[in-house]
């Protein structure tokens, strides 16, 4: 049978899936890496942790799969989009950390240029706003931070790139420096309308065009593995952003179908087809996948922070051991409170897009206990997913208001917040049977593009419910619940 092997770099862990012929799991192999924070706001990555467990766990994923590098037809890639890393085009060794993509350094950047007016001809061409999330503003702070890296880069020597481009690099002994249009679009360098890179953004943000990779179709041709690798040259036939992936994954190929991925963040992803619609909501405008040189379009709404919150009640506050102890723990919350965490640790993402804003609770009693913050911690997760689904109703006139949300990601495991989400929504909620959709997506590019998969209509056909989550919730509670949220969240941001 001819194996994929998907390559799923994210924020806080390494992990590679082998995927047999039928789209089944035949070994996996996941890593932590640490989070390297040296001051508040920053956020930061070793590269040499990114590359050692990816490494690490393809071998062990293909340990697992009990196959060898001959029954591997195709490598997909995807990974945590924005994270930014700048190398040495000779040594290929990094000038610093990785910036991640939830690295809030640029603000002032970010507010000079908008002071500057810049923000309408940024939306315009790349469909995202001046914030430091992107890639571009943390890729000026490298070149104007480290002592010669600007000269350096202007001469050549120095190579920008998302994690999926580091990853070929090194995958390909340097064969190899190229991206996709999923994560070229992230850039804030990228015009999405006309499909290259952009010489007036360049000169906005410093970055010499030298510097950038190849732009390619997520189905393509990415180069070959050194040998030593895996045993023999694979090629590398698929790359996507993580949550362009996952909308891969979650056969969202029509316009209109819908997706949320609870990772470290959450990401809704809504296609709207070949077509980009400019936002009126604050929301963002990014290439979905792109085909054949024909790019597919989306809204989306990025929430930094959703799983991340269970990981600072167990490592922040430690009131909760392991992830899954936050259900039970909100099952037993006083029904008679309505506790709000706003998590804006690193400030809030669409549609709010306050950069300097904190994290807050509100509503706190005497009675307050470890249940009610861990349910208030779960709830935040549906109400910013309600954020994002307002604004892209909004947005989307085509929407009949009947859309469904497919879900996938880490979180979608606790049947507790899921419920939550179609109550808060008053919208159906799917979980499929296969919840590795990001891994998944990523395969699938790289299989459709070895031949070994099928097209897209034959792959969504094969798309199956695991469970629907249909709403419970009064929708008269539901709207007092998210209205005190609104009112959470204004007391909170900064402006």
């Amino acid at each position: 049978m001819a194996h994929i092997l998907a390559i799923d770099q994210g924020t806080t862990s390494s992990r590679a899936i082998v995927f047999a012929e039928n789209r089944r799991i035949a070994g996996l192999g996941q890593e932590e890496f640490p989070q390297i924070m040296p001051q508040s706001g920053w956020v930061e990555h070793d590269p040499a942790d990114l590359w050692s467990t990816t490494a690490a766990t393809c071998r062990e994923a293909i340990e697992r799969a009990g196959i060898g590098p001959d029954d591997i037809a195709a490598v997909g890639i995807t990974n945590q989009r924005e994270t930014t890393l700048v190398w040495d085009r000779r040594t290929g060794a990094p000038i610093f950390n990785a910036i991640v993509w939830q690295d809030r350094r640029t603000v002032a950047l970010c507010q000079r240029l908008k002071d500057e007016g810049h923000e309408a001809a940024v939306a315009e061409k790349t469909g995202l706003l001046l914030d430091p999330y992107f890639s571009g503003t943390k890729l000026a702070w490298l070149l104007d931070t480290i002592g010669g890296a600007r000269e350096k880069a202007a001469n050549g020597g120095l190579l920008f790139g998302t994690v999926d481009s580091y990853l070929i690099w090194r995958m390909t002994g340097g064969a190899v420096h190229a991206t996709d249009a999923t994560n070229a679009s992230r850039t804030l360098l990228y015009n999405i309308r006309e499909g290259c890179w952009d010489a007036d953004l360049c000169r906005l943000f410093g970055v010499p065009l030298a510097m950038l990779p190849e732009v390619k179709d997520s189905a393509d041709e990415f180069g070959t593995t050194r040998p030593d690798l895996f045993g023999r040259p694979i090629p590398i036939l698929g790359v996507a952003g993580d949550q362009q992936a996952a909308t891969v994954g979650q056969a969202c190929f029509k316009p209109g179908m819908m997706k949320s991925t609870y990772g470290t963040g959450c990401f809704a992803l809504l296609n709207t087809g070949a077509e980009p619609v400019s936002s009126q909501n604050r929301l963002l405008t990014t290439i979905a996948y792109q085909l054949d040189g024909k790019p597919t379009y989306a809204l989306e709404g990025s929430i930094f922070i959703a799983g991340a919150v269970v990981q600072w009640m167990r490592d922040g506050l430690k009131i909760i051991r392991e992830a899954g102890e936050t259900q039970n723990l909100a099952e037993a919350a006083d029904a008679g409170q309505d506790v709000y965490l706003v998590p804006a640790f690193t400030g809030l993402g669409a549609p709010w897009w306050d950069a300097g804003c904190r994290g807050a609770l509100h509503g706190l009693t005497r009675a307050t206990g470890p249940a009610e913050i861990a349910r208030a911690a779960l709830e935040s997760v549906g109400y910013q997913t309600r954020d994002l689904y307002e604004a892209m109703r909004r947005d989307w006139p085509e929407d009949s208001g009947d859309t469904i949300l497919r879900v996938d990601g880490g979180m979608v495991a606790s049947d507790w917040t899921m419920q939550f989400i179609a109550d808060i929504l008053s919208a159906p909620v799917d979980r499929p049977q296969i919840t590795e959709t990001t891994a998944l997506g990523a395969a699938w590019l790289a299989g459709h593009k070895a031949g070994v998969w099928p097209d897209a209509e034959s792959f969504s056909s094969d798309w199956a419910l695991e469970t629907r989550f249909t709403p419970r919730m009064e929708k008269d509670r539901a709207e007092e619940k998210y209205a005190g949220w609104q009112d959470a969240v204004r007391r909170t941001l900064s402006r």
